[in-house]
């Protein structure tokens, strides 16, 4: 049984590789699709397309990827001190959740200033 499930784990993992970056091109043709069929001009739809890349994406994915970090090794550090077991997913649970709450907070600082510095260049 164990040799069955070891065996399905990679063809699992590289059929649902595959899906998420088919469904990735596809969701973006459609999207480019539908921006052609409201009548958006070459420009407007670079200009569009220009707009919605930003690093807000990875910056709090790195925030959370720190917490978790955090929670994992002060999680570790704290079943090795009282010799209880519990310490490690409760430290990972609550500082994954502290860096979703920063996160959320950084991010929305930083998308507060790109709307702002883009308010000025319209100014200009």
């Amino acid at each position: 049984m164990e040799g069955t499930i070891a065996l399905f784990i990679p063809i699992i993992t590289v059929l649902v590789i595959g899906l998420v970056i088919i469904m990735y091109f596809y969701f973006r043709s459609r999207e480019k699709q539908l921006m052609i069929e409201k009548g958006l001009s070459y420009e407007q739809m670079i200009e569009l397309m220009r707009y919605q890349k930003h690093g807000h994406g990875l910056l709090k994915a790195g925030i959370i990827l720190i917490f978790f970090g955090i929670g994992l090794g002060s999680g570790m550090l704290l079943e090795n001190a009282t010799y209880s077991e519990e310490w490690v997913p409760f430290m990972i649970f609550v500082m994954t959740g502290l860096g979703f709450v920063v996160a959320y907070i950084a991010g929305r600082k930083y998308e507060k200033t790109d709307k702002d510095d883009n308010d000025i260049s319209k100014i200009n």
